[in-house]
């Protein structure tokens, strides 16, 4: 079933390039005796890839791909073309960088801010302006790359910390690019995320939410990252999915990434590894192994484990010449003090452990400090009885899944930090806390007796899992998912007011005699403020309004929900009618105010109070308090807490409206109560009944206005604001669109003035 369901998926990518865009390529350039030599780059997220892209290429009809980024040495000029062709054979395309400026963007902020933000280590982060600078310039030049090399109907796929600008970057140049973007690390609390200056902040979100899918390792990166959308830029969600700007939709997804389980399999059982394998085991006779393998890194608990193993063997002197700690650090950061310190510290542990506890035929931690091979890994994994995999912080943590996948005799224990994305899946490793010596004491006490049968049981259903959901399904998935991402935006574009039917507006608006044109305000004409008294129309805005109203076949109506006295004072000299309060109040052009209906507002007297004490329980939250409705306005209210006490008076007033003639109508950043019978549909009846127009023209952005777009002749240009669904014809996607289109009405009539 998993082989038939994975060739549909590979049916579905037929025809696609995709643009595989990271701080490093697949590869790392050297220049020995003149040549250029390229040699595998090490890390899960190129070994991860290329296991997918092989996989996504295996014939001439699938994905093809091309790899993008930093080829790991600065080249001068004239040897760029050579590079670019001999790259262009591994379906690469290198960005150029000088060294110097590539340092100062990897040390500087991406591992001195970024780094230890992300892994909940803030007093470790550093916030330089200069930092900042060099992390701009350098997603500035990808974008430039990439642009060189893009082609109509490229998917791109970002990846990782060091390129959090690039989504952005990329879509204020092609505004239609399919992007995505997966982050490798954790994506932190908000708590730790804020501590960033707000410029950065700000701009490190917007920059990912360049991308149509966003995606994290485990669920709870994603709510993390969508709680600082929230928090910081003011965007919710649903469900995972953002509207932004009322524009694009945005999806933030959780998609764990895995290893290529097969691969690994076969390679384990291949002769040679089983071989050298024997022989590790025969060199080991009885002893237990226990492997520790990790990059250098004050994230991955290294200190913290020796420790736990040196108490171990204190508390349990029957395991002394028993077992043996197989520690492998990999070099990382070579010349940074901090890291150098940290090696210090860890030779020093060791030295000590081993100086404590170690015998002339006994030595307890086995120490290498070297990069190991791959095939080396998968030996080490066969024979090691116990994996202790205890980082304080990880994003997901490849090694416990490559341990787990090689050990294809169902044996051997995972020891696994619950601070890892891995222990979201590896749930039958033994978890624990790297913060807890006493937790990793058990856990190796546990693991060490654990009896054959169990560890084969444990062993089963992870493999099973890691089986199913390997890297290929990981990769697949996301890019199936950006693929209907991308399916849902054109559905919804498919409604944008095209070049064709805009025409045909004008056209009809040309040739028709009596018009009427009814236009919301806010959102419509002009941007949402925090505080409605301040959004005041502007000089461009009045004029063309008032060239509109001047035409005498016009009737030109402004359809708000803002106050009567509001509208008066911003709109009473011009030639137009108004109706405001959603409909309760109507000025025709040249006559006075009336109401639309003959209601009570008595009820305002026991729904004020309730609204009141939700603006004491919410900061930045104000009643506006009208002749027949009541508004809870909270838009400049903390966006988090607004989404529980929004829900919470909801809940209230619809308990209060139930069998009342009072209607409770929610909008993305208010709630307003007001008397049934009252909508702009209503007024737009009254007002459409008095004349034969011949030219029907509706604007509006919220849900008050699916009201007036119901009851349109059919006819009639409906149109609404952003990219949600609606009653309406068709969509414009801001308030600037809007704008624009009753200019080129305007102009489009001087210009036929002029010419008769």
């Amino acid at each position: 079933m998993w082989e038939r369901d994975r060739a549909q998926r590979h049916t579905r990518a037929i025809d696609m390039r995709l643009l595989v865009v990271s701080n490093r390529l697949p590869f790392t350039a050297s220049s020995q005796e003149g040549e250029l030599v390229f040699r595998p780059s090490p890390g899960g997220l190129v070994s991860g890839l290329t296991a997918y892209l092989n996989w996504a290429r295996k014939d001439a009809s699938s994905i093809d791909h091309l790899w993008i980024g930093w080829p790991g040495i600065e080249v001068d000029e004239k040897s760029h073309d050579k590079l670019r062709q001999k790259a262009a054979k591994e379906q690469a395309y290198p960005v150029f960088i000088d060294a110097n400026t590539m340092d100062q963007f990897y040390h500087g902020f991406c591992n001195s801010t970024i780094w230890p933000l992300f892994h909940y280590f803030p007093t470790h982060a550093r916030f330089d302006e200069q930092d900042w600078a060099q992390y701009v310039k350098v997603n500035e030049v990808f974008r430039d790359s990439i642009l060189k090399v893009v082609k109509p109907g490229d998917t791109v796929w970002v990846h990782d910390y060091h390129l959090m600008l690039l989504p952005r970057l990329l879509r204020e140049k092609i505004p239609e690019l399919s992007i995505g973007f997966f982050l490798h690390t954790p994506f932190p609390s908000y708590d730790i995320f804020r501590t960033l200056p707000t410029r950065m902040r700000r701009q490190i979100l917007e920059g990912i939410l360049g991308a149509d899918l966003v995606g994290f390792h485990t669920i709870d990166y994603t709510q993390h990252f969508l709680r600082c959308i929230l928090r910081i830029l003011g965007i919710d969600n649903n469900f995972g999915q953002l509207l932004i700007d009322g524009e694009r939709a945005v999806r933030v997804d959780t998609f764990p990434m895995s290893v290529d389980y097969r691969q690994i399999r076969d390679m384990v059982k291949s002769e040679g590894v089983q071989r050298e394998a024997e022989e590790l085991r025969a060199t080991r006779g009885n002893i237990k192994t226990v492997l520790s393998l990790d990059r250098l890194d004050y994230t991955k608990g290294i200190k913290h484990r020796l420790e736990a193993y040196s108490a171990f063997l204190a508390k349990h002197p029957e395991w002394q010449r028993r077992v043996v700690l197989l520690l492998s650090v990999v070099p990382s950061r070579i010349g940074s003090e901090h890291y150098q310190q940290m090696k210090e510290e860890i030779d020093k542990l060791v030295g000590g452990i081993n100086g404590k506890f170690g015998t002339i035929g006994w030595t307890p931690i086995v120490y290498r400090y070297r990069f190991l091979p791959h095939d080396q890994l998968l030996r080490l994994f066969a024979v090691s009885d116990v994996a202790l995999v205890t980082p304080l912080r990880d994003g997901m943590n490849l090694i416990a899944k490559e341990y787990v996948a090689s050990r294809s005799d169902r044996r051997g224990v995972l020891i696994l930090s619950e601070m890892a994305g891995a222990a979201r899946e590896l749930g039958e490793a033994l978890i624990i806390n790297p913060n807890d010596q006493s937790e990793i004491v058990d856990a190796l006490t546990a693991a060490l007796e654990m009896p054959e049968d169990e560890q084969m049981r444990r062993n089963e259903v992870m493999q099973t899992r890691l089986e199913r959901y390997d890297v290929i399904r990981w990769g697949q998935d996301f890019v199936d998912e950006l693929r209907s991402v991308k399916e849902q935006q054109d559905r919804y574009s498919a409604r944008l007011m095209d070049k064709s039917t805009r025409e045909r507006l004008i056209k009809d608006y040309i040739g028709s005699e009596k018009r009427i044109l009814l236009l919301d305000y806010d959102g419509t004409l002009s941007p949402f403020k925090e505080r409605p008294e301040t959004a005041v129309p502007g000089a461009i805005l009045v004029a063309i309004l008032n060239t509109l109203s001047e035409d005498p076949r016009n009737n030109l109506v402004i359809i708000s929900g803002r106050h009567k006295a509001l509208l008066e004072k911003w709109f009473g000299s011009l030639n137009i009618g108004i109706v405001a309060e959603h409909g309760a109040w109507i000025r025709e052009k040249g006559k006075e105010w009336v109401p639309a209906v003959k209601v009570e507002s008595d009820w305002k007297e026991k729904v004020l109070p309730i609204l009141k004490s939700h603006e004491d329980r919410l900061p930045g939250s104000f009643t506006e308090e009208k002749e027949f409705s009541l508004v809870w306005n909270f838009r400049a209210a903390d966006p988090e807490l607004a989404s529980v006490r929004s829900k919470e008076l909801a809940d209230e007033l619809s308990y209060f409206s139930e069998n009342t003639e009072v209607q409770v109508l929610q909008a993305s950043k208010s709630i307003e109560v007001r008397n049934i019978g009252i909508d702009k549909g209503t007024a737009a009846k009254l007002l459409l009944s008095q004349e034969n127009f011949d030219f029907v023209l509706a604007v509006g952005d919220d849900q008050a206005d699916e009201d007036l777009f119901k009851v349109l002749p059919e006819k009639s240009f409906s149109i609404k604001v952003g990219l949600a669904k609606s009653y309406a014809k068709y969509n414009l996607r801001n308030h600037r669109d809007v704008v624009q289109l009753l200019t080129d009405l305007t102009k489009t009539m001087k210009s036929l003035e002029s010419t008769s």
